[in-house]
């Protein structure tokens, strides 16, 4: 049986829309395409959970505020949450999602979310709860203007039988109070290392990514906590370890590293070294010992020289690091390191908060970072003692 050519015709654009529509989710960003669909699906943040699905069953929502670090699961967590009260059919009249970094004005304010949220709502046959209210999504809310904030007030007020308000932050203090007191407070806490490496390991399994070991340890470190980050890091990793579109080698922690745009530990650990900070070696049992610069003082070694010390700093310099970066990995080794005394970690913090001021003000980063490591030096010989 042979199809007519305007059977033909169809079937050939059916099968043209069907490739447009693979090529365009494989271009998705995969923080969007792996977004938790449901409230259940969001990770590492059990108590918001278990609250929201009681007011799911309930369909009574209360103003909410979201606050918490960076890519935990907040504005992800409202979505889910508005994608079950609505359904995909409502979500697109119901939700009036802003970012208020870029909208934050009381203009905004008094048209925009007024004028939606006096939108009166009717109460469709359809197989989700649909509670009779839209929900206004505001998310970093944080960036508002005093009086955008003190604006949406008596907005949230006048207009809350029909109107529900979400306001999504990271720092809370930034919220004026008479607009916190208004809202159910909900803190979103950094996600744990064992949740945030099963959900890089279900994307990279669904995404058919191969990786070494250590990868994801390097990705959970480098994206400090921010699954969001994490994921992306991921996919950049994948895109460069794509051949021809198709084929693609395993990941290695070096690529994680490079993506970041962090500093290499080995430069780190380098660096402390020259400045007589060595890392604590370990017995067969598994306990810290003191190493023999530590044993010593910090006196007398040849790799805290000043030679050595300009000879790192300046090959950290030829390498093109970002020296702010550098700077945050140097104090988290310091205050981090094992056997240090209090008296070296607190002096070294106040270095390197004046360098940090200094970089602020525009001084030079490789003299700085010298002046830094020799000061550094200086703590360690003097204050180092077992």
């Amino acid at each position: 049986m042979f199809l007519q050519p305007s059977s033909r015709a169809a079937a050939g654009q059916s099968a043209q829309d069907k490739k447009i529509a693979e090529q365009r989710a494989a271009m998705r960003p995969w923080v969007e395409k792996y977004r938790p669909k449901t409230i259940d699906e969001v990770a590492s943040q059990e108590h918001t959970v278990a609250v929201l699905q009681k007011t799911l069953m309930s369909s009574n929502l209360p103003h909410m505020l979201f606050y918490g670090p960076p890519g935990t699961g907040k504005t992800s967590t409202i979505l889910a949450l508005a994608r079950q009260l609505f359904g995909p059919e409502l979500i697109k009249t119901r939700v009036l999602e802003l970012n208020a970094s870029d909208e934050r004005g009381i203009s905004v304010v008094r048209e925009k979310i007024k004028n939606f949220a006096k939108l009166a709502v009717t109460n469709p046959k359809i197989d989700y709860p649909c509670p009779p209210f839209k929900i206004i999504i505001l998310d970093e809310a944080d960036s508002m203007t005093q009086d955008a904030q003190s604006a949406l007030r008596r907005i949230m007020e006048q207009y809350s039988k029909i109107t529900r308000f979400c306001l999504v932050c990271n720092y809370v203090t930034r919220i004026i109070e008479p607009l916190a007191s208004r809202c159910s407070k909900f803190r979103f806490r950094s996600l744990a290392t064992e949740s945030t490496k099963t959900r890089l390991e279900s994307i990279a399994k669904a995404e058919g990514v191969e990786f070494e070991e250590g990868v994801l340890d390097t990705l959970i470190t480098t994206s400090d906590g921010d699954l969001r980050r994490a994921i992306t890091y991921l996919q950049s990793a994948s895109r460069l370890h794509s051949i021809e579109g198709t084929e693609r080698t395993a990941i290695a922690p070096d690529s994680i590293v490079e993506i970041a745009g962090v500093v290499p530990q080995a430069v780190i650990m380098g660096l402390c070294t020259a400045m007589g900070i060595e890392p604590a070696e370990t017995d067969a049992d598994g306990d810290v010992e003191m190493t023999s610069v530590q044993k010593k003082g910090g006196r007398g070694s040849s790799s805290s020289s000043f030679q050595v010390i300009r000879d790192a700093v300046r090959s950290i310099a030829r390498e093109g690091f970002s020296i702010t970066q550098l700077l945050i990995q140097l104090h988290d080794a310091i205050i981090g390191h094992a056997t240090l005394n209090a008296r070296i970690k607190a002096k070294s913090a106040l270095q390197m908060a004046e360098m940090d001021k200094s970089l602020i003000d525009g001084a030079d980063e490789e003299l700085q970072l010298l002046n830094l490591c020799l000061k550094i030096q200086a703590v360690v010989a003097t204050d180092g003692k077992a």
